[in-house]
């Protein structure tokens, strides 16, 4: 294994008395696909602004490909694409209008132009809509030519912030396709999402919370990472019972999926056996229970919350 692609070393970025990032270590190796994951104002978008060199850190330090982010980052911006949020591109002008602009942009050699274009309109599934406006795109289309703008001048290390925000599963799927293909070609990708089920399709993830770095690992990892198993109740009425349970000093949380209550515990065993002695809630009728595994969801409640009675130790990122 070489050096990793990514290093992060106790990295922070403050305004004023708030500190959106702080002391963040971690590595990326070449060719994964890292998940950056974190509910809204974690700090995901601040990181990546960072990385990016848009964003001067605190203190600490990070570098891509052995360069300083900040100190060298004209050098930097040629070894990335970066896809934000909010699609950036010029709605006025077509498809290949803005791939043209792009390519100009990064410098990319003009005989190199035309060859280039036409591998990514045939990567992107945009070949069809080469001659339309931008802005007449459907988001799912608008989102892949944003990455395709994003690799023109073929960087080997790509950012997506939130690509597959309010897209339909049908368009999110199609940018996983996509994101599948480049990593086999051995492009590094970091995405930041709030999406969990999206954490299950990269080969690593870190998670982070007010601004600090919970945990990395493989999603295999985090879900190993749970010592206890997992217990799912059907209730009926659920969502009073919801509120019922949360209010258990055993329960340490319950969440809704697929109509059933999910709860998380310490020792959901001897609770069972003590609610099969004894159903503590008359105005609620228990119908059945099943033992789940649990998913990055799960895995993202208990380290958000503090769950640390149901989790392993895993390595320090």
């Amino acid at each position: 294994m070489g050096d990793p692609v990514i290093l992060l070393d106790h990295l922070s970025k403050h305004y004023g008395e708030t500190r959106a990032v702080q002391e963040l270590s971690l590595s990326i190796e070449r060719g994964s696909i890292f998940g950056f994951l974190g509910a809204n104002g974690a700090g995901k978008t601040t990181t990546i602004r960072m990385l990016c060199g848009l964003v001067r850190p605190t203190s600490g330090r990070a570098s891509i490909s052995a360069l300083d982010v900040w100190r060298d980052r004209q050098r930097v911006r040629q070894k990335f694409g970066y896809v934000a949020q909010r699609f950036s591109l010029y709605r006025d002008l077509t498809v290949d209008e803005n791939l043209r602009f792009f390519a100009g942009a990064c410098r990319v050699p003009g005989a190199e132009v035309d060859r280039r274009i036409r591998r990514l309109l045939q990567l992107t599934d945009l070949e069809e809509k080469r001659n339309a406006p931008s802005g007449s795109l459907s988001g799912g289309m608008r989102q892949l030519l944003a990455i395709a703008c994003a690799l023109v001048h073929e960087p080997p290390l790509l950012f997506l912030d939130e690509p597959t925000s309010g897209l339909d599963p049908l368009h999110r799927q199609q940018m996983w396709n996509l994101l599948y293909d480049l990593s086999n070609t051995g492009i590094t990708i970091f995405i930041t999402t709030h999406y969990m089920d999206e954490a299950e399709r990269c080969t690593d993830a870190g998670f982070i919370d007010q601004g600090r770095l919970l945990a990395k690992a493989s999603p295999r990892a985090f879900k190993a990472s749970f010592n206890t198993k997992l217990l799912e109740l059907d209730i009926d009425p659920v969502m009073p019972a919801l509120l019922r349970l949360r209010e258990e000093a055993e329960v340490l949380g319950v969440s809704l999926r697929s109509g059933s209550l999910r709860l998380y515990a310490a020792e959901p065993e001897k609770l069972v056996a003590r609610w099969r002695e004894r159903w503590p809630f008359p105005e609620l009728q228990w119908k059945g229970e099943r033992w789940v595994e649990p998913d990055m969801e799960d895995v993202f409640t208990a380290y958000s919350q503090g769950y640390q009675a149901v989790l392993k130790p895993l390595p320090t990122p």
